[in-house]
């Protein structure tokens, strides 16, 4: 089946953007540019609006395929802390077909044994059964031991290492980050220092080791400082962040409102204002949602008793525009960092508008205004601290090996 794409805006992370045609053929893209229509093609009109490579979100904590086809999204890169963990062959094949045909699933297994932090998994089978990456979890692996022998393994399988940056001993049962508003509202935090005591160890290993090293979000100045000369000693360094940290900081949770209870935690003013920063200058490769979603039953709770994590699939793309023009990015570079550089990452054939990559697509309207609004969201649970927000781009589809998908 060919499709051709007419009249769309372009945007693509290795040429840039420009008006044209897109043709599909099969699953895969044939052509962009000026395009002429074969007779035997289906044509779509995009009326002038943009189309970009589908969203690669690298990091969800949970296969929500509405609202990934709501977000522009054909691909997760899915975190190992499932139940059962993606520790085993088994887990790691059935993680990956979970979210067919609607959407791509591609797992990243656990770098320790039920990420308990003691035993190595198998990560080559792992590998051999479609894990893309091995991460740390939502912890830290405090063991230097066991990290470098992580990074070490991983090294030779040629996988990345997605590790979380904070020191479990310091931040303990911490759920905020210490600062004026923790000691005003009485809740347990942590030295923001905490992140970049994690970088620091993990950057020495990896430089030691030679071991491809993405940290799944940095959120703070000290820590952007790490990775900026990591990066300019030749380390092979990246990192990711959400749109959560770039746009909000810890004073969101003044008002003990659980949908702000993230982990990391938001973060001072200050290393929000860093943060758009890093993402202005290279330092941040990565865009991603965070997706967790959590029902009332873990989040109409205490504060300090509620789970961590926000619902971030169906607003990634509107809010990284947002952030984008704060930090003053054009469409290809937001789109480097929401398709291109984590499809790299995990090894992906996606992620630009290259004839033969595969059709995985997004058209949207960067321009069409719309509201947040927890309780309308088509995800599993619509925990977003951005309920209410007023948000500038619309997907207006999402387009899956050449398909056409609907939430």
């Amino acid at each position: 089946m060919k499709t051709l794409y007419r009249n769309a805006r372009l945007v693509c992370p290795e040429t840039g953007g420009h008006q044209g045609s897109l043709l599909v053929e099969g699953d895969r893209i044939a052509a962009t540019g000026v395009v002429e229509a074969p007779t035997d093609a289906a044509v779509v009109d995009c009326r002038g609006k943009w189309l970009a490579p589908a969203i690669v979100d690298l990091g969800v904590f949970a296969v929500d395929k509405a609202a990934c086809i709501a977000g522009g999204i054909a691909r997760v890169g899915l975190m190992p802390d499932q139940s059962p963990i993606l520790d085993d062959p088994g887990i790691v094949q059935r993680a990956a077909a979970s979210g067919k045909p609607e959407l791509w699933v591609h797992p990243i297994a656990a770098a320790t044994r039920e990420l308990k932090d003691l035993d190595l998994a198998e990560m080559a089978i792992n590998a051999e059964a479609g894990a893309r990456a091995v991460a740390t979890g939502r912890g830290w692996i405090a063991d230097s031991g066991v990290m470098a022998r992580v990074l070490g393994y991983a090294r030779d399988l040629g996988l990345a290492v997605i590790a979380h940056a904070e020191d479990g001993g310091l931040v303990a049962n911490a759920i905020a980050t210490a600062g004026e508003t923790a000691t005003r509202l009485g809740i347990p935090a942590a030295p923001a220092i905490a992140e970049a005591l994690a970088i620091a160890r993990d950057l020495m290993l990896a430089e030691q080791s030679g071991a491809r090293l993405h940290f799944r979000q940095v959120t703070t100045a000290a820590g952007f400082d790490l990775i900026r000369r990591a990066k300019a000693r030749g380390i092979a360094v990246t990192c990711g962040i959400t749109p959560a940290h770039l746009l909000l900081s810890d004073k969101a949770v003044s008002d003990f409102r659980t949908f702000t209870r993230l982990s990391p935690p938001l973060r001072d003013e200050s290393d929000r204002i860093a943060a758009l920063a890093a993402l202005a200058d290279g330092t941040i490769d990565v865009l991603c949602s965070g997706h967790d979603p959590r029902g009332p039953e873990e989040k109409r709770l205490p504060f300090v008793d509620a789970a961590p994590g926000m619902s971030g699939a169906e607003t990634l793309l509107a809010l990284s525009l947002t952030a984008a023009r704060s930090a003053g990015l054009s469409l290809s570079q937001v789109f480097d960092r929401l398709s291109r550089q984590p499809a790299r990452l995990m090894g992906l054939d996606c992620g630009t508008l290259e004839a033969g990559m595969a059709a995985d697509l997004v058209l949207f309207d960067a321009h069409s205004p719309w509201q947040i609004v927890a309780d309308a969201m088509v995800a599993r649970a619509g925990n977003t601290p951005f309920d209410g927000l007023p948000v500038e781009g619309r997907v207006l589809q999402t387009i899956k090996g050449g398909a056409r998908l609907t939430a």
